[in-house]
């Protein structure tokens, strides 16, 4: 089969979304209200939505946010393939930063991006975050 990324709707990802990051909340819990200013991204395999992440652009800094793989297709290496692909993207697009709200236990996986851990960090629905990023 072949892998594609490619552009998606909003709701394309909000499926992927709870499944993965939010399972245990409201469907609603994971859509995030500037959904409709953000751009999303999809990797298939095949016609198979794998993984998605949504990004935000202002003023030269892209968050990219809600960054989730299927539970099954995890450590395959999708999810590398989608950031790359999303980080050559925002060069392109003179971005000078990006920069998520990382998962404590997933910032050795970010740092293999290049990102890095700022003192930032906070709580929210029990689970423990850190802003990293990586200046472009």
């Amino acid at each position: 089969m072949e892998t594609t990324i490619r552009q998606v709707k909003k709701e394309d990802v909000w499926e992927i979304r709870h499944k993965v990051m939010w399972v245990d909340q409201p469907f609603d819990y994971i859509k995030l209200k500037d959904d409709d200013l953000g751009v999303h991204y999809g990797l298939f395999e095949g016609f198979t939505l794998i993984s998605v992440i949504s990004i935000f652009i202002t003023n030269g800094e892209c968050q990219f946010r809600k960054f989730a793989t299927l539970q099954q297709e995890q450590g395959r290496g999708y999810g590398s393939m989608l950031l790359n692909y999303v980080i050559k993207e925002v060069q392109n697009n003179c971005v000078k930063k990006i920069w998520c709200n990382a998962r404590k236990n997933k910032v050795s996986f970010y740092k293999k991006f290049g990102l890095i851990e700022t003192n930032t960090s906070f709580i929210k629905g029990g689970k423990d975050y850190v802003i990293m990023e990586k200046y472009l």
